[in-house]
Protein backbone atom coordinates (compact mmCIF):
# COMPACT_ATOMS: atom_id res chain seq x y z
CA UNK A 1 0.00 0.00 0.00
CA UNK A 2 1.41 3.50 -1.14
CA UNK A 3 2.35 5.69 1.39
CA UNK A 4 -0.09 9.22 1.92
CA UNK A 5 2.85 11.34 0.82
CA UNK A 6 4.13 9.36 -1.78
CA UNK A 7 0.33 9.13 -3.02
CA UNK A 8 0.25 12.97 -3.16
CA UNK A 9 3.44 13.18 -5.39
CA UNK A 10 2.00 10.56 -7.84
CA UNK A 11 -1.08 12.47 -8.39
CA UNK A 12 0.56 16.13 -8.50
CA UNK A 13 3.30 14.14 -11.29
CA UNK A 14 -0.27 12.88 -13.04
CA UNK A 15 -1.65 16.26 -12.72
CA UNK A 16 1.76 17.72 -14.21
CA UNK A 17 1.57 15.14 -17.13
CA UNK A 18 -2.28 16.21 -18.10
CA UNK A 19 -1.03 19.45 -18.07
CA UNK A 20 1.78 18.92 -20.45
CA UNK A 21 -0.55 17.20 -22.64
CA UNK A 22 -3.42 19.74 -22.56
CA UNK A 23 -0.80 22.20 -23.36
CA UNK A 24 0.52 19.67 -26.39
CA UNK A 25 -2.61 19.22 -27.93
CA UNK A 26 -3.15 23.16 -27.30
CA UNK A 27 -0.29 23.61 -28.87
CA UNK A 28 -1.13 21.14 -32.01
CA UNK A 29 -4.69 22.95 -32.15
CA UNK A 30 -3.26 26.56 -32.72
CA UNK A 31 -0.54 25.60 -34.92
CA UNK A 32 -3.41 23.86 -37.39
CA UNK A 33 -4.16 26.46 -39.15
CA UNK A 34 -2.53 29.09 -40.79
CA UNK A 35 -5.12 31.71 -41.24
CA UNK A 36 -4.16 34.43 -38.75
CA UNK A 37 -8.08 35.25 -37.47
CA UNK A 38 -8.35 31.81 -36.84
CA UNK A 39 -5.17 31.15 -34.93
CA UNK A 40 -6.67 34.04 -32.48
CA UNK A 41 -9.66 32.44 -32.13
CA UNK A 42 -7.93 29.13 -31.73
CA UNK A 43 -5.94 30.53 -28.63
CA UNK A 44 -8.77 32.51 -26.95
CA UNK A 45 -11.07 29.04 -27.05
CA UNK A 46 -8.30 27.21 -25.74
CA UNK A 47 -7.22 29.64 -22.89
CA UNK A 48 -10.87 30.10 -21.77
CA UNK A 49 -11.79 26.04 -21.77
CA UNK A 50 -8.43 24.48 -20.63
CA UNK A 51 -8.24 26.88 -17.77
CA UNK A 52 -12.04 27.04 -17.14
CA UNK A 53 -12.42 30.60 -17.61
CA UNK A 54 -15.38 33.18 -18.70
CA UNK A 55 -13.62 34.36 -20.99
CA UNK A 56 -10.35 35.99 -22.68
CA UNK A 57 -9.42 38.20 -24.71
CA UNK A 58 -6.30 40.08 -26.41
CA UNK A 59 -5.04 43.31 -25.74
CA UNK A 60 -3.09 44.90 -28.47
CA UNK A 61 0.69 45.36 -28.57
CA UNK A 62 2.41 45.84 -31.89
CA UNK A 63 0.14 43.29 -33.34
CA UNK A 64 -3.37 45.05 -35.08
CA UNK A 65 -6.47 43.22 -33.98
CA UNK A 66 -10.22 43.33 -34.78
CA UNK A 67 -12.80 43.38 -32.59
CA UNK A 68 -13.93 39.79 -34.45
CA UNK A 69 -10.92 37.82 -32.93
CA UNK A 70 -10.21 39.92 -29.96
CA UNK A 71 -12.88 38.46 -27.67
CA UNK A 72 -13.93 34.87 -26.69
CA UNK A 73 -16.78 33.82 -24.21
CA UNK A 74 -17.88 36.34 -21.03
CA UNK A 75 -15.55 39.15 -20.33
CA UNK A 76 -16.65 41.98 -17.96
CA UNK A 77 -18.05 45.36 -20.00
CA UNK A 78 -14.84 47.40 -18.08
CA UNK A 79 -12.16 44.43 -19.81
CA UNK A 80 -10.82 47.60 -22.05
CA UNK A 81 -9.13 49.01 -18.84
CA UNK A 82 -7.04 46.31 -18.81
CA UNK A 83 -3.37 47.08 -18.78
CA UNK A 84 -0.01 45.26 -18.14
CA UNK A 85 0.30 47.46 -15.58
CA UNK A 86 -2.54 47.35 -13.62
CA UNK A 87 -4.08 44.99 -10.84
CA UNK A 88 -7.37 44.15 -11.27
CA UNK A 89 -8.94 40.70 -9.49
CA UNK A 90 -10.36 38.51 -11.56
CA UNK A 91 -7.64 39.19 -14.81
CA UNK A 92 -4.64 36.66 -15.53
CA UNK A 93 -2.71 37.60 -18.26
CA UNK A 94 0.58 35.87 -20.66
CA UNK A 95 2.65 38.21 -22.90
CA UNK A 96 2.39 36.99 -26.82
CA UNK A 97 6.38 37.97 -27.66
CA UNK A 98 7.44 38.35 -31.38
CA UNK A 99 10.81 37.31 -32.29
CA UNK A 100 12.60 40.74 -32.13
CA UNK A 101 11.31 40.69 -28.59
CA UNK A 102 8.36 43.40 -28.71
CA UNK A 103 5.06 42.46 -27.45
CA UNK A 104 2.83 41.12 -29.89
CA UNK A 105 -0.54 41.09 -28.02
CA UNK A 106 -1.35 39.92 -24.27
CA UNK A 107 -3.37 37.24 -23.69
CA UNK A 108 -5.93 37.66 -20.79
CA UNK A 109 -8.53 35.26 -19.28
CA UNK A 110 -11.00 35.51 -16.84
CA UNK A 111 -11.74 34.30 -13.96
CA UNK A 112 -12.87 34.98 -10.48
CA UNK A 113 -9.95 32.44 -8.81
CA UNK A 114 -6.54 33.35 -9.33
CA UNK A 115 -4.19 30.60 -11.62
CA UNK A 116 -2.16 27.52 -9.68
CA UNK A 117 1.54 27.52 -10.47
CA UNK A 118 0.65 24.73 -12.67
CA UNK A 119 -2.31 26.74 -14.73
CA UNK A 120 0.17 29.78 -15.00
CA UNK A 121 2.68 28.04 -16.25
CA UNK A 122 -0.11 26.29 -18.95
CA UNK A 123 -0.76 30.27 -20.03
CA UNK A 124 2.57 31.32 -19.98
CA UNK A 125 3.15 28.11 -22.76
CA UNK A 126 -0.08 28.53 -25.08
CA UNK A 127 1.34 32.35 -25.15
CA UNK A 128 4.53 30.94 -26.52
CA UNK A 129 3.29 28.81 -28.76
CA UNK A 130 0.74 31.19 -29.75
CA UNK A 131 3.25 34.25 -30.73
CA UNK A 132 4.91 31.67 -32.62
CA UNK A 133 1.48 30.40 -34.69
CA UNK A 134 0.81 34.34 -34.75
CA UNK A 135 4.08 35.10 -36.52
CA UNK A 136 3.45 31.88 -39.19
CA UNK A 137 0.18 33.47 -39.61
CA UNK A 138 1.55 36.24 -40.47
CA UNK A 139 4.07 35.63 -42.60
CA UNK A 140 1.68 33.66 -44.29
CA UNK A 141 -0.09 36.77 -45.18
CA UNK A 142 2.87 38.75 -46.29
CA UNK A 143 3.61 35.95 -48.37
CA UNK A 144 0.12 36.08 -49.79
CA UNK A 145 0.15 39.71 -50.22
CA UNK A 146 3.33 39.93 -52.15
CA UNK A 147 2.26 37.11 -54.30
CA UNK A 148 -0.96 39.53 -54.99
CA UNK A 149 1.18 42.73 -55.29
CA UNK A 150 3.64 40.66 -57.41
CA UNK A 151 0.64 39.66 -60.08
CA UNK A 152 -0.58 42.76 -60.46
CA UNK A 153 3.51 44.30 -61.45
CA UNK A 154 3.65 41.55 -63.71
CA UNK A 155 0.16 42.71 -65.35
CA UNK A 156 1.13 46.17 -65.28
CA UNK A 157 5.14 45.32 -66.80
CA UNK A 158 3.08 43.68 -69.37
CA UNK A 159 0.88 46.80 -70.07
CA UNK A 160 3.55 48.98 -70.05
CA UNK A 161 5.37 47.00 -72.29
CA UNK A 162 2.29 47.09 -75.22
CA UNK A 163 2.24 50.65 -74.97
CA UNK A 164 5.60 50.82 -76.51
CA UNK A 165 5.99 50.69 -80.21
CA UNK A 166 5.23 47.02 -81.45
CA UNK A 167 7.10 47.32 -84.53
CA UNK A 168 9.32 50.13 -86.39
CA UNK A 169 8.07 52.03 -89.34
CA UNK A 170 10.08 51.33 -92.54
CA UNK A 171 11.75 54.35 -93.61
CA UNK A 172 13.60 54.32 -96.89
CA UNK A 173 17.23 54.95 -96.54
CA UNK A 174 16.94 54.10 -92.93
CA UNK A 175 17.51 51.89 -89.93
CA UNK A 176 15.59 52.58 -87.23
CA UNK A 177 15.96 50.82 -83.52
CA UNK A 178 15.07 51.19 -79.53
CA UNK A 179 15.83 48.90 -76.35
CA UNK A 180 14.29 49.48 -73.06
CA UNK A 181 14.86 47.88 -70.16
CA UNK A 182 13.55 48.47 -66.55
CA UNK A 183 15.41 47.94 -63.06
CA UNK A 184 12.10 46.59 -61.51
CA UNK A 185 9.02 45.47 -62.69
CA UNK A 186 8.16 48.50 -64.40
CA UNK A 187 10.11 51.81 -65.18
CA UNK A 188 9.57 55.65 -66.10
CA UNK A 189 11.38 55.71 -69.13
CA UNK A 190 9.41 56.04 -72.40
CA UNK A 191 10.39 55.84 -76.54
CA UNK A 192 7.86 56.03 -79.23
CA UNK A 193 7.56 56.92 -82.80
CA UNK A 194 4.51 58.45 -84.70
CA UNK A 195 4.68 58.44 -88.47
CA UNK A 196 2.80 61.84 -89.32
CA UNK A 197 0.30 62.32 -92.65
CA UNK A 198 3.12 64.22 -94.45
CA UNK A 199 5.55 61.31 -94.49
CA UNK A 200 7.90 62.58 -91.84
CA UNK A 201 8.52 60.91 -88.48
CA UNK A 202 7.93 61.94 -84.86
CA UNK A 203 9.59 60.70 -82.18
CA UNK A 204 10.72 60.51 -78.34
CA UNK A 205 12.75 59.51 -75.84
CA UNK A 206 11.37 60.55 -71.78
CA UNK A 207 12.74 59.49 -68.40
CA UNK A 208 10.51 59.89 -65.74
CA UNK A 209 12.47 61.47 -62.08
CA UNK A 210 12.69 58.12 -60.06
CA UNK A 211 11.98 54.65 -60.34
CA UNK A 212 9.50 51.52 -60.29
CA UNK A 213 5.51 52.53 -60.24
CA UNK A 214 4.84 56.25 -59.57
CA UNK A 215 7.40 56.95 -62.10
CA UNK A 216 6.01 54.30 -64.75
CA UNK A 217 2.29 55.94 -64.11
CA UNK A 218 3.72 59.41 -64.93
CA UNK A 219 4.90 58.28 -68.30
CA UNK A 220 2.19 56.69 -68.92
CA UNK A 221 0.51 60.05 -68.64
CA UNK A 222 3.19 61.87 -70.63
CA UNK A 223 2.19 58.95 -73.55
CA UNK A 224 -1.25 59.83 -73.46
CA UNK A 225 -0.49 63.90 -74.04
CA UNK A 226 2.40 63.15 -76.78
CA UNK A 227 0.10 61.03 -78.57
CA UNK A 228 -2.76 63.12 -78.47
CA UNK A 229 0.07 66.00 -79.96
CA UNK A 230 1.62 64.33 -82.31
CA UNK A 231 -0.42 64.45 -84.86
CA UNK A 232 -1.69 68.10 -85.07
CA UNK A 233 0.59 70.12 -86.61
CA UNK A 234 2.32 71.74 -83.64
CA UNK A 235 5.93 73.10 -83.84
CA UNK A 236 8.47 71.04 -81.69
CA UNK A 237 8.90 73.61 -79.54
CA UNK A 238 5.27 75.05 -78.53
CA UNK A 239 4.48 71.55 -78.32
CA UNK A 240 7.55 70.85 -75.34
CA UNK A 241 5.86 74.06 -74.24
CA UNK A 242 2.24 72.52 -73.94
CA UNK A 243 3.63 69.74 -72.08
CA UNK A 244 5.53 70.83 -69.65
CA UNK A 245 1.80 73.01 -69.11
CA UNK A 246 0.20 69.87 -68.80
CA UNK A 247 2.76 68.26 -66.12
CA UNK A 248 3.36 71.12 -64.04
CA UNK A 249 -1.00 71.72 -64.25
CA UNK A 250 -0.67 68.03 -62.44
CA UNK A 251 0.04 69.20 -59.01
CA UNK A 252 2.70 69.00 -57.14
CA UNK A 253 3.42 65.08 -56.42
CA UNK A 254 3.47 65.24 -60.76
CA UNK A 255 6.06 68.31 -60.15
CA UNK A 256 8.36 65.94 -58.10
CA UNK A 257 8.06 63.20 -61.01
CA UNK A 258 9.24 65.88 -64.06
CA UNK A 259 10.16 64.72 -67.10
CA UNK A 260 13.37 65.06 -69.04
CA UNK A 261 12.46 64.32 -72.61
CA UNK A 262 14.02 64.68 -76.32
CA UNK A 263 11.04 65.52 -79.25
CA UNK A 264 12.41 64.88 -82.81
CA UNK A 265 10.87 65.24 -86.06
CA UNK A 266 12.56 63.43 -89.17
CA UNK A 267 11.92 64.55 -92.79
CA UNK A 268 13.59 61.31 -94.53
CA UNK A 269 12.71 63.04 -97.96
CA UNK A 270 15.59 66.75 -97.23
CA UNK A 271 17.10 64.17 -94.41
CA UNK A 272 16.53 67.75 -91.78
CA UNK A 273 15.83 66.68 -88.34
CA UNK A 274 14.36 68.96 -85.80
CA UNK A 275 14.84 68.27 -82.47
CA UNK A 276 13.96 69.93 -79.18
CA UNK A 277 15.79 69.06 -75.71
CA UNK A 278 14.08 69.37 -72.31
CA UNK A 279 16.33 68.92 -69.90
CA UNK A 280 17.26 65.76 -71.41
CA UNK A 281 21.10 63.96 -71.67
CA UNK A 282 22.38 65.56 -74.96
CA UNK A 283 21.64 63.43 -78.18
CA UNK A 284 24.91 62.13 -80.08
CA UNK A 285 24.47 63.18 -84.03
CA UNK A 286 27.41 61.58 -85.64
CA UNK A 287 28.66 62.04 -89.12
CA UNK A 288 29.91 59.40 -91.47
CA UNK A 289 33.64 60.76 -91.16
CA UNK A 290 33.73 60.47 -87.87
CA UNK A 291 34.49 63.70 -87.03
CA UNK A 292 33.50 64.62 -83.13
CA UNK A 293 29.84 63.85 -82.37
CA UNK A 294 27.30 66.96 -82.47
CA UNK A 295 25.73 67.14 -79.18
CA UNK A 296 22.11 68.02 -79.13
CA UNK A 297 21.72 69.58 -75.97
CA UNK A 298 18.93 71.40 -73.31
CA UNK A 299 16.96 74.45 -74.69
CA UNK A 300 14.94 74.33 -71.72
CA UNK A 301 14.32 73.08 -68.09
CA UNK A 302 12.88 69.24 -67.59
CA UNK A 303 8.60 69.21 -68.44
CA UNK A 304 6.79 70.06 -65.28
CA UNK A 305 9.41 71.43 -62.70
CA UNK A 306 8.98 74.79 -63.51
CA UNK A 307 5.61 76.86 -65.12
CA UNK A 308 5.97 79.01 -68.55
CA UNK A 309 8.58 77.55 -69.88
CA UNK A 310 9.70 78.01 -74.01
CA UNK A 311 11.94 75.42 -75.64
CA UNK A 312 14.39 76.12 -78.58
CA UNK A 313 14.24 74.11 -82.08
CA UNK A 314 17.34 72.94 -83.21
CA UNK A 315 18.05 71.75 -87.11
CA UNK A 316 20.17 69.34 -88.54
CA UNK A 317 20.86 67.20 -91.70
CA UNK A 318 21.83 63.29 -91.33
CA UNK A 319 24.01 62.73 -94.44
CA UNK A 320 24.61 59.26 -95.45
CA UNK A 321 26.21 57.09 -92.83
CA UNK A 322 25.31 59.51 -90.28
CA UNK A 323 23.83 57.75 -86.85
CA UNK A 324 21.48 59.85 -84.31
CA UNK A 325 21.59 58.29 -80.24
CA UNK A 326 19.05 58.75 -77.98
CA UNK A 327 19.36 57.28 -74.56
CA UNK A 328 18.81 57.81 -70.50
CA UNK A 329 20.73 57.98 -67.95
CA UNK A 330 20.73 54.97 -67.15
CA UNK A 331 22.95 53.96 -70.05
CA UNK A 332 25.63 56.79 -68.78
CA UNK A 333 25.25 55.99 -65.01
CA UNK A 334 26.51 52.19 -65.00
CA UNK A 335 29.16 51.52 -62.66
CA UNK A 336 32.54 49.71 -62.62
CA UNK A 337 33.54 50.01 -58.63
CA UNK A 338 33.70 54.30 -58.57
CA UNK A 339 34.27 54.13 -62.57
CA UNK A 340 31.20 55.94 -64.22
CA UNK A 341 30.82 54.75 -68.00
CA UNK A 342 29.53 58.05 -68.73
CA UNK A 343 28.66 59.80 -71.71
CA UNK A 344 32.60 59.54 -73.91
CA UNK A 345 32.70 55.98 -73.51
CA UNK A 346 28.97 55.85 -74.64
CA UNK A 347 29.58 58.38 -77.53
CA UNK A 348 33.07 56.36 -78.57
CA UNK A 349 30.55 53.17 -79.07
CA UNK A 350 29.36 55.24 -82.42
CA UNK A 351 32.26 55.11 -83.74
CA UNK A 352 32.24 51.02 -83.70
CA UNK A 353 30.99 48.92 -86.61
CA UNK A 354 30.32 45.90 -84.92
CA UNK A 355 28.34 43.10 -86.67
CA UNK A 356 25.33 42.63 -84.74
CA UNK A 357 22.78 45.22 -84.48
CA UNK A 358 23.99 48.44 -82.35
CA UNK A 359 22.03 48.78 -79.22
CA UNK A 360 22.43 44.76 -78.69
CA UNK A 361 26.00 46.04 -79.01
CA UNK A 362 25.63 48.77 -76.40
CA UNK A 363 23.94 46.53 -74.36
CA UNK A 364 26.69 43.89 -73.86
CA UNK A 365 28.91 46.61 -73.30
CA UNK A 366 27.28 47.79 -70.43
CA UNK A 367 27.04 44.60 -68.81
CA UNK A 368 30.69 43.47 -69.40
CA UNK A 369 31.93 47.11 -67.97
CA UNK A 370 29.70 46.27 -64.68
CA UNK A 371 30.33 43.12 -64.69
CA UNK A 372 27.53 41.74 -65.40
CA UNK A 373 25.97 43.61 -61.88
CA UNK A 374 22.57 44.13 -61.31
CA UNK A 375 20.83 46.70 -63.38
CA UNK A 376 20.15 49.67 -61.12
CA UNK A 377 18.00 52.59 -63.61
CA UNK A 378 15.77 52.09 -66.58
CA UNK A 379 18.27 51.83 -69.67
CA UNK A 380 16.53 53.22 -72.87
CA UNK A 381 17.92 54.43 -76.01
CA UNK A 382 16.71 54.97 -79.86
CA UNK A 383 19.53 54.94 -82.64
CA UNK A 384 19.18 56.22 -86.08
CA UNK A 385 21.11 55.47 -89.26
CA UNK A 386 20.94 56.93 -92.28
CA UNK A 387 22.33 54.55 -95.35
CA UNK A 388 25.65 55.55 -97.23
CA UNK A 389 24.29 56.65 -100.89
CA UNK A 390 23.58 53.47 -102.93
CA UNK A 391 24.10 50.99 -99.91
CA UNK A 392 22.42 49.61 -96.95
CA UNK A 393 21.18 51.78 -93.69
Amino acid sequence: MLSGGYQSEVIELQQKLARVQSLLEAARRVHATIKLDDVLFGVLETAAKELEADGAFFVAGTMPLEARTSVYGRVPDDWTRWTERTEIPGYSSARLTGERGDTLAHLVIVRPQPLSLEEADFLDGLALQSALAVGNAQHHERMLEWERVQLDLDAARAIQRSLLPQSVPEIGGYSLTFRSTTCYEVGGDYVDVAPLPDGSLMMVLADVAGKGLASALMSMTFRSSFRAMAGAGLPLDAMAARLNTLHWQEGMEARRRYVTAILLCLNPVTHTLEAVNAGHNPAFLLAADGSDPLKIGASGPPLGMLPDCTYEIERHKIDGGGQLLLYTDGLTEVFQGDDEFGEDRLMALLAHRPGEEFLEYVWKTLARFAGNARQTDDMTALHLRRAVAGGKA
